[in-house]
């Protein structure tokens, strides 16, 4: 008898467990969450040559890095708020999570050994620099980004959360970039407020 009731039992629950796991959707069910951003393209070092921008000694990728995985640009370039550069990030910052993260790939792989070779030989990297000023032009990196907040970046750099590598979008040695920024926002556009 005992048998029976076991098995009767374990019947309904598994006819349960079957109507719930095949029951038509409901109009009142949520829809599946959508990402917010596209997963970043499978690149790896060999492929930098056809990108634009240049070439740097570390296929630093700023569509993964700021793009799937959402890193703000002030964690790396942590001096851009506060000076007139925004700084090229040191080996010690990149550490700070590659000590533990070794990459998902080979491509990654090799990259992050690359940055664990010149953290363990205290090497500093020679990246290539992308944007460049003349000198006779100031752009305080500090005040611009207190005056359009965060993701004032974006303005002069273009999307680089979309971009495996670096490279220049606007003009930005051309007055006629600035100025034009300036006039959009009624900023001051008097000669010094650049030329000092």
């Amino acid at each position: 008898m005992r048998k029976l009731v076991y098995l009767a039992a374990g019947t309904g629950v598994l006819a349960l467990t079957l109507s719930l796991t095949f029951r038509a959707p409901s109009a009142q069910q949520a829809p599946a969450p959508v990402a917010d951003t596209l997963p970043a393209p499978f690149l790896s070092a060999s492929d930098t040559a056809r990108l634009m921008g240049p070439r740097q000694p570390i296929f630093f990728r700023h569509d993964i890095h700021a793009g799937q995985y959402k890193i703000q640009c002030q964690y790396c370039h942590y001096t851009v708020a506060v000076s007139s550069e925004p700084g090229i990030p040191s080996v010690q910052t990149c550490m700070g999570c590659h000590m533990v993260i070794g990459g998902s790939d080979s491509g990654a792989k090799i990259e992050i050994k690359k940055v664990r070779a010149a953290w363990n030989d205290k090497k500093p990297m020679e990246w290539v620099r992308v944007h460049t000023l003349g000198r006779f032009a100031h752009f305080p990196h500090s005040r611009h980004i207190k005056a359009m907040g965060p993701n004032a970046c974006a303005t002069c750099h273009g999307d680089v959360t979309r971009m495996p590598q670096v490279f220049q979008v606007n003009k930005i040695n051309n007055m006629g970039f600035c100025i034009g920024c300036h006039v959009e926002r009624k900023i001051n556009r008097d000669c010094t407020a650049c030329h000092y």
